[in-house]
């Protein structure tokens, strides 16, 4: 079977990441890389012994790409997003998917409109301790999961601020933490309590005086099943202490995960310091299960880069769906829901009142 073949487009920090993610995985060859400054560019493919283009259609076109990842940063990824699957190219989209839920329903129709695989970045889901508590909801463990709670306490300094001009401006990265760190956490809570219907939220800057974007968030959250959520995400918490996802059920039963530990892990900047584990396990006759569990995700952490591994699996199973013409596990539709919640928080907090949202019809 011949390799799925794969352009990056753009060539910063999470570029690298993705590149020696896609690398990993058999089936897969990276081929081309897309930006607008020759020298980055011509340096990123030299790396990895990919050819260069200032062009994306002719980059499609002519290296013969199959899909592309979007790797730009937020502001960009609708404009980047179409243009690739207008050139004919499956793309999976750097989180956030975008920053309006209009510009997701815009990729998305493209993306149907030509026939194409999209997907959002959301490498967590394939954790061992996040799986077990999809199983543990799909299989009634947890009886009907009623309450939630996302907490990341991180840290974010004045460096990693000036390491790129876009970032900690509305303009240039869109928003703060909750567009930057906490998509991932809020994609795992929706994966596994459900759609959000009302939201409640406060946002603020604590301690980043040289940003114009919020480094904290509070939010309440009601969901279609009647359950409900408490988040709390922050980057003022030197030197960064976790992130958790912690799901309680209608049978008294409670699973969670701490997906970060330790200080936060920036890509291109530091690697993961701390394996995911499962935090809380209380379902009945698997309490012991918890320790054991925690011994081997500490082991396959020690085996494995954990700061490409799960991405490997993430890009994977997209070119799988490509393969055998199915749905990847995160498509458009998924990364959406995030950026609905995302933009609800930002609203509630500009207007002070709650927002419901409109759940979609697929």
């Amino acid at each position: 079977m011949e390799k799925i073949r794969f352009g990056i487009l753009t060539y910063g920090k999470v570029a690298h990441l993705h590149a020696q993610a896609l690398r990993s995985v058999p089936g897969i060859e990276l081929a081309a890389v897309w930006g607008r400054n020759p020298e980055k560019r011509e340096q990123f493919a030299k790396t990895y012994g990919i050819e260069s283009y200032d062009d994306i259609s002719a980059m499609i076109r002519e290296a013969h790409i199959d899909a592309v990842v979007v790797a730009s940063p937020h502001p960009q990824h609708t404009e980047h997003s179409l243009e690739a699957l207008e050139a004919g190219a499956h793309v999976i989209i750097e989180k956030p998917m975008a920053l309006l839920t209009d510009d997701c329903d815009r990729i998305i129709h493209t993306a149907a409109k030509n026939k194409k695989k999209l997907g959002v970045i959301s490498q967590r889901r394939w954790y061992p301790a996040v799986r077990r508590i999809r199983e543990a909801i799909d299989t009634g463990k947890l009886g009907k999961p009623m309450i939630a709670q996302v907490t990341m306490l991180g840290w974010r300094d004045e460096a990693y601020y000036k390491s790129d001009p876009w970032r900690g401006s509305w303009a240039g990265e869109g928003g703060g933490v909750l567009v930057n760190q906490a998509p991932h956490q809020l994609d795992l809570l929706q994966w596994f309590m459900g759609p959000v219907t009302e939201v409640f939220a406060y946002w603020d800057n604590i301690n980043h005086p040289y940003i114009e974007v919020e480094d904290t968030a509070l939010a309440l959250l009601r969901f279609t099943s009647g359950g409900m959520a408490t988040i709390l995400v922050s980057n003022s918490q030197k030197p960064g202490i976790y992130a958790k996802v912690h799901i309680h059920g209608s049978s008294g039963a409670s699973a969670g995960v701490q997906t970060d530990g330790g200080a936060m892990f920036v890509a291109g900047m530091s690697k993961i310091t701390e394996p995911p584990i499962n935090d809380i396990w209380t379902v009945p006759g698997e309490e012991a299960l918890h320790a054991q569990w925690e011994a081997e995700d500490r082991a396959l952490f020690n085996q494995i880069d954990a700061t490409t591994y799960f991405h490997a699996l993430q890009f994977k199973d997209f070119a799988d769906a490509i393969v055998e013409n199915r749905q990847p596990l995160v498509d458009g539709q998924e990364g959406r829901k995030t950026v609905a919640l995302i933009e609800a928080i930002y609203q509630s907090g500009r207007e002070h009142r709650p927002i419901i949202l409109e759940v979609p019809q697929h």
